[in-house]
This record gives structure tokens, C-alpha cells and sequence, in this order.
């Protein structure tokens, strides 16, 4: 179960973009973007430059050979401003020379004559002067309007949630090359191979097929390489293909963090009616989504907080509306959740006031609504899976939640300065793209004469273990070793016309199709076998850890020898395959369907404990009890569930992004924009996979584990506002996230 990749990582031997072998004559480019939010340009003048040796060519919009346009579910970004700029850090020109701090130097000495006009930063202002990415949509179930007169209570708000840096290890970068007859290879940081490949073509205005891209894995993406590697990639191509040289391009963190977009701000307002009991009747609420300059994956994202409104509870009346709003920051872009985070937020945020009104605790109200199977979502998909109720039960009598709770009543009875909070965080997320078609994944597999085996595939590793996964599938499927299995770099031009590896899907899509090809050789190796052991059918074959069996007896045929005798007989040891998830749909003109080939559920038990005079706390433990079906490696599946979390705790507690009124971002560096460290991490990470679970859809009937883990961390922030509460019980909750150090401080206390 070892992620083998990670051995690579500790011994210094995996390659990434600035690890990679450049050709002599290799030149280095850097980016001179705009120095306001939004602007008419003047003028550029680069005139300096010419002083400065080794400056090989500036390159603008001008200079595009195709479309300067590398939109790709929306068609609204230019790759280089031409006469408006709409963020700080809009790339406007490439600066091509021989050596990086060359470059870096002389962008520096770049001038804009630039026409400021006022910007729109705040999503609800952009939203009253119409600035949409697309038309408001929306999901619903019942009818709320004749609801909420049957409703003993109804409660509303606004609930804020702020945006989140990526901060993969690995900055954005990539390198590109001259081949022959005109064509050009990128080597890119991405999870995305053939968006790069299609959007480098528009710009250059070649045929897909004269671009290649390839991808050895990427150190770390999060989502933030689906959609914004591209622009790097195609500035290194576009430079290569007109300068006729190897081109390379690799942001340095600041860089990074200032020109590309981030988590999606959200800014919401809700409308909850139940009955005393805590039986929730209706729910209503409108999420104004802070897009930033143009669309990237916001759509996509949006319709994702449509989906995930509701969370984990049945709601027989909803109305859900989305507005993606065009604002002046850098475009936002997927982030791991994927839009589910903010949307669960708000309705957890709904409960909490509710369980106020009612005076009891959330729980209990959590409990009541919880989904089971055969309930139906806003978006008229049935639940066909029992689980949810389950997780909470087996969370209860696993970590003794009850006497958590007299626990930490007994520890804020006898504290005054120190208190304590828990939180209990149910989870439900659907697993597959929303846009059906991009649920299709191909695999190349290769046995050679020596029983080796390669297998490609469009999986980007970036962390997670997807290759480590995939050649378990293939090992498995084959009976062999696992050290026979190589993972090949995901490259175009073995596997094309590739979905991202995202939405948690990179294990499922990649390794099923892997799994079909696997047993499409299997069939023909036991044909080979059945012929050369004169068996009648071919069925009675069966090849187990590498030897040859009749119906459960040895024949002494081994895999190496079998393998030989298909290449004797001019047998093909190669299968390529091609996998769909099946039976998934959704109709957008009438916003109902069954989008998700499953669900992923779970509980989490988050206890914290706060310095009530300073306002310092910290984050005690999170219990988990998690659906991840019939996982195949725990060891990766563990890692991701402890990395999520993590992850997902600090997007609530202290990643906070600044901005000047200007628009500027204040926390550009890892000085200022604080992120989850071991001392800051819970002090105990529990996890417990739910027994006596599996997946007809995941790969070995395991679920998918990259994103359910993130929505965890949401509990910290309740847990904290309990603990907060503990110590002021007249405290009026203002839901908004992150909640920082000193935004606890300032809750403790009235203002004087």
C-alpha cells in the first residue's frame, strides 16, 4: 500500500517543470502585468529594454499568430490585455531573454500609461449594476412561498466566506519546444493536458494535433492547475513557436500569488422555516459569487454550490438561487470542494441560527433532517445510498460523543479564562463532472516480452496517489507483481481528448478504463494459455500471481513464459480502452437529473479549546467517521483524509486574503498569508472507515477521496463559535469566515 512516489520525493528524485533537462540555447521568459484593477492602456513603453543585454523580444498581443482568447467554458479572457486591463496582474506582455534574472530585471523597467477607471470588487455590488458571468440560475424542490406559513419558526441571515490560496508547492510553470514541421511540445504543470493542448492551438492557430503536451506529475494543483495553467503554457509556447527556440516560464511564489485567481468568495443570504420539533420545511437562499475578471471554471463551480445547497439533510421544500459575478480581481478558479464548501457553510450556518431560536443544540436539528435513501435533492436526483445515517450513528457510539459533550460542560464549568467547543459536521458529496460528457477517461496498456507492463492514462498525479492507485488496478487485473507496473507521464499523444483530473474523479474515470483494458488482455492471454495447454475453453484458464491454472490446478505455466508465447503467435500484447460512467445525466433547461454516479458521506467530531484572553485557541481533535466504500489503499486514502482536513480547517480559521481598496493583494507572500503548520494542525486526527461499504460505480468498489476531506474542516468554525459563546453568552453571531485569532478576540469582547 506505499504511495511509491513518495520515495522519489524524500530521495530528491522526482521531477518537476524547473527539474527538467533544458536544450542549450534555452531562453526565459516573465510576464509585466497590470498595475491596476481596471483601465484603459495608453501606452506600454519598453523602450528601456533595448539597453539591457540579453533581452532577446518583447512579446504582445500583436504578436498572437491565432485568437489572443484562452476562455474555455466561457470565451472572456485574453491571454495579453490589448486595450483594457481588469485586475492587478493581468498579464499585458512577455519579456523572452536569455537568462531568468535577466528577464525579471527587465520587466521591472516596463512602463503602462494606463486610463484607471473604477473598479467593482464586491460580488452584490457587481450583481445590482448587472456585471453577471451568466444568467442567475437556480434549483428547487416543493414550494417554499406556500411553505413558510405552515413553518413554527423561520429564521434569516447573511453568511460571508472568503477566498483561499492554493499554495501547491510546485508554482505554475511550463516549457515549450520547437519540433519538426512546425509543431510545438509543452511541458506544463496541469491537471488539465488536452485544455492546454486545445487553447495553445487556438492561440497559435495550429491544428490540436501539432501540440503535444506532457505531464510527469505536478507538485500539487488542488484545482488550481485546471483551468489557470494554461496562460503560462501558452505564453511559453507562443514564444517558442515565434522565436523558433525552447522557451521556459516559471513563476516565483510571489508571482504566483498575485496573478493567479483563488478560491471563490462567496457572499450569501438564507431563509430557513421548521417546526418546533426541528423538522426542517423549507429552505430558500441566494449565493452572489465573487467570479473575478471572467468566467475560468465559475460556472462550473457555481453549479457545484447548487448542487451541495442542502448538504447532508432532506428538505422536501428548497429554493436555491446563484448569481456568478464579474468583479476586478484576478478570475477565480477551482479549488479543491469545488463550490460545495461555501454552499454547505451557509446552510450549516442556517441550522446553527435556528438551533438559537429553538434553544437547543444543532445537533439536534442536524439529526432530525438527515438524508436517507430514497430522498430526493433539489436537482431530482433519488439518494440511493443509506449510508449518511449510518456515519452518524457509528460517530456517536465510536468517539462516545455524549460524553465528549459532559466533558466539556464539566471543563467550562470549572475554567473561566479557558473554554472549550464541539461541533459535530456531516457531509455529503456528490462524485462526478456535472458536465456529463467530461466523465470519460481512456487507457493505453502495454505488456512487453519481459512481463513488464506500462499503462497511460489522462490521471495527473499532483500528490494524491492516483498512480499508485492505477497500478494497483493493473497489477490486480493481471495477477502480477506490482513492481512490474510503470505509469507513464500523461501525454497527449498516447491519450487524447482527456477530461482534468478533478472533481475526484482522477482514480474512478482513469482506473476503470485501465481495469477494461487490463481484461481485454486477459482474455487473449488465456486464449494463448488455453490453446497451448490444449484446453477446451478458454474459460478454465485462470492466471494467479503470475502462474498459469486449469480450474485450480497449477500447470506450471508462468506469466513470463505466457507472455512470450502471445508474441510468438503474433498476438497483441497492447489494449487501448475507453470508459464512461454510465447512467448519469443532467437536463440544465429544466435543472433536474441524476449528475453523480454516487455520493460520499461522513462525520465529523471536532473539539477545540480557546484562550478566551487572548484570543488564541486550538484545535484538539477531529474525529472522523468516513464512507470512502472498499478502499484498496488506505494508506493514501488516510493521507488524503488528514491532508483535507487540514487543509479545509485553515480556509475557515486563518487563511485570510487582504486587498487594498485599490484592489491590491496585502497578503502576497507566505509571510502574510497564514496556512495550517504542524503546531497550528489538530493535535489528533482520527479516522474510521465505515465498514461493510462499497461503491457499484468507484474503482473496486472503493469511493473517491480527494475533496469530501476539506468539507470537514467547516466544523472547526462552529466548534469555535461554541467555545466563543461558553465565555460571552450574549455574543450575536455574524457568520463569516475565516475565523482568524484576532476576530476571536474581538468576539469575546463588547467594544468599547
Amino acid at each position: 500500500m506505499i504511495n511509491t512516489d513518495a520515495i522519489f520525493h524524500v530521495k530528491g528524485e522526482s521531477q518537476f517543470i524547473d527539474d527538467r533537462l533544458t536544450p542549450e540555447g534555452t531562453l526565459y521568459a516573465a510576464v509585466f502585468t497590470s498595475p491596476v484593477a481596471h483601465g484603459k492602456i495608453i501606452k506600454i513603453n519598453t523602450a528601456p529594454l533595448k539597453r539591457i543585454e540579453g533581452v532577446v523580444k518583447v512579446i504582445t498581443a500583436s504578436d498572437i499568430p491565432g485568437e489572443n482568447q484562452i476562455g474555455n467554458i466561457i470565451q472572456d479572457e485574453v491571454l495579453l490585455a490589448e486595450d483594457e486591463v481588469h485586475y492587478i496582474g493581468q498579464p499585458i506582455a512577455i519579456v523572452v531573454g536569455t537568462k531568468p534574472e535577466i528577464v525579471r530585471k527587465a520587466v521591472k523597467l516596463i512602463r503602462a500609461k494606463v486610463e484607471v477607471l473604477p473598479p467593482v470588487f464586491n460580488p452584490r455590488e457587481a450583481f445590482k449594476k448587472g456585471h453577471l458571468i451568466t444568467p442567475t440560475r437556480t434549483f428547487s424542490l416543493g414550494d417554499v412561498n406556500k411553505t413558510w406559513k405552515e413553518c413554527d419558526l423561520i429564521v434569516e441571515g447573511t453568511v460571508e466566506s472568503g477566498g483561499q490560496e492554493h499554495v501547491y508547492l510546485e508554482t505554475q510553470g511550463a516549457f515549450s519546444y520547437p519540433t519538426e514541421k512546425n509543431t510545438i511540445k509543452v511541458i506544463s504543470s496541469t491537471q488539465a493536458p488536452s485544455t492546454v493542448q486545445k487553447i495553445v492551438a487556438r492561440v497559435l492557430d495550429l491544428p490540436i494535433r501539432m501540440i503535444e503536451v506532457d505531464v510527469l506529475r505536478i507538485g500539487g494543483g488542488f484545482g488550481g492547475k485546471e483551468d489557470q495553467a494554461v496562460s503560462w503554457a501558452a505564453m511559453t509556447a507562443l514564444a517558442s513557436y515565434k522565436l523558433k527556440k525552447p522557451v521556459k516560464l516559471v513563476l516565483r511564489r510571489k508571482e504566483d500569488i498575485l496573478m493567479t485567481g483563488k478560491r471563490h468568495p462567496y457572499s450569501s443570504d438564507f431563509k430557513m422555516g421548521l417546526k418546533r420539533n426541528g423538522k426542517i420545511l423549507a429552505y430558500e437562499n441566494t449565493f452572489y459569487q465573487n467570479a473575478g475578471a471572467s468566467a475560468d471554471l465559475s460556472t462550473a463551480i457555481m453549479e457545484r454550490s447548487l448542487f451541495h445547497a442542502t448538504n447532508s439533510y432532506y428538505i422536501p421544500n428548497a429554493k436555491i438561487n446563484c448569481a456568478s459575478c464579474r468583479t476586478n480581481f484576478p478570475p477565480n478558479t477551482a479549488f479543491r470542494g469545488f463550490g460545495a464548501p461555501q454552499a454547505m457553510f451557509v446552510i450549516e450556518s442556517a441550522i446553527f441560527k435556528a438551533a438559537d431560536e429553538l434553544g437547543v443544540d444543532p445537533t439536534v436539528i442536524q439529526k432530525k433532517n438527515l438524508l436517507k435513501k430514497g430522498d430526493v435533492f433539489p436537482y431530482g436526483m433519488k439518494l440511493q445510498d443509506g449510508k449518511m445515517r449510518k456515519c452518524w450513528e457509528v460517530a456517536g457510539e465510536k468517539y462516545k460523543v455524549e460524553k465528549i459533550k459532559e466533558r466539556i460542560n464539566k471543563f467550562n464549568s470549572n475554567n473561566k479564562i479557558y473554554k472549550k467547543g464541539i461541533s459535530i459536521m456531516p457531509i455529503c458529496f456528490g462524485i462526478s463532472f456535472t458536465s456529463s460528457f467530461l466523465n470519460q477517461a481512456s487507457a493505453l496498456v502495454h505488456i512487453y516480452t519481459d512481463g513488464s507492463v506500462s499503462v497511460s492514462t489522462a490521471a495527473i498525479e499532483m500528490g494524491q496517489g492516483v498512480n499508485t492507485k492505477i497500478r494497483q488496478v493493473a497489477a490486480k487485473v493481471l495477477s502480477i507483481n506490482i513492481d512490474r507496473v510503470e505509469v507513464l507521464s500523461t501525454k497527449t499523444s498516447r491519450v487524447a481528448n482527456t477530461s482534468p483530473t478533478a472533481a475526484s474523479t482522477g482514480a474512478d474515470l482513469n482506473g476503470n478504463a485501465t481495469k477494461v483494458a487490463c481484461k481485454n488482455l486477459m482474455e487473449r492471454l488465456r486464449k494463448v494459455a488455453s490453446d497451448y495447454l490444449k484446453v477446451i475453453s478458454a474459460k478454465d484458464i485462470q492466471i494467479i500471481d503470475e502462474e498459469v491454472y486449469i480450474k485450480g490446478r497449477k500447470t506450471g505455466l508462468k506469466w513470463d513464459e505466457l507472455v512470450n508465447k502471445a508474441y510468438m503467435n503474433r498476438v497483441s500484447l497492447s489494449a487501448q480502452a475507453h470508459y464512461v460512467t454510465p447512467n448519469i445525466f443532467f437536463d440544465r433547461n429544466i435543472e433536474k437529473g441524476k449528475p453523480f454516479a454516487y455520493h460520499v458521506f461522513g462525520i465529523a467530531v471536532t473539539e477545540v479549546t480557546i484562550d478566551c484572553l487572548r484570543g488564541i485557541y486550538e484545535i484538539d481533535s477531529v474525529k472522523v467517521v468516513h464512507d470512502a466504500g472498499k478502499s484498496f489503499n488506505l494508506l493514501i486514502d488516510r493521507g488524503q483524509m488528514e491532508g483535507g482536513i487540514v487543509q479545509g480547517i485553515g480556509w475557515a480559521t486563518i487563511e485570510e486574503l487582504m486587498y487594498g481598496d485599490d484592489g491590491k493583494l496585502l497578503t502576497d507572500s507566505l509571510a502574510t498569508y497564514k496556512i495550517p503548520d504542524i503546531y497550528f494542525a489538530p493535535k489528533d486526527i482520527k479516522v474510521h472507515f465505515l465498514k461493510d461499504s462499497n461503491s457499484l460505480s468507484g474503482i473496486l468498489k472503493s469511493k473517491a477521496i480527494g475533496e469530501p476531506p476539506f468539507l470537514y474542516g467547516i466544523g472547526t468554525y462552529f466548534a469555535l463559535i461554541k467555545a466563543i459563546r461558553e465565555f460571552r453568552l450574549d455574543l450575536k453571531v455574524n457568520f463569516s469566515i475565516p475565523i482568524t485569532p484576532e476576530k476571536v478576540l474581538l468576539s469575546l469582547y463588547e467594544k468599547i
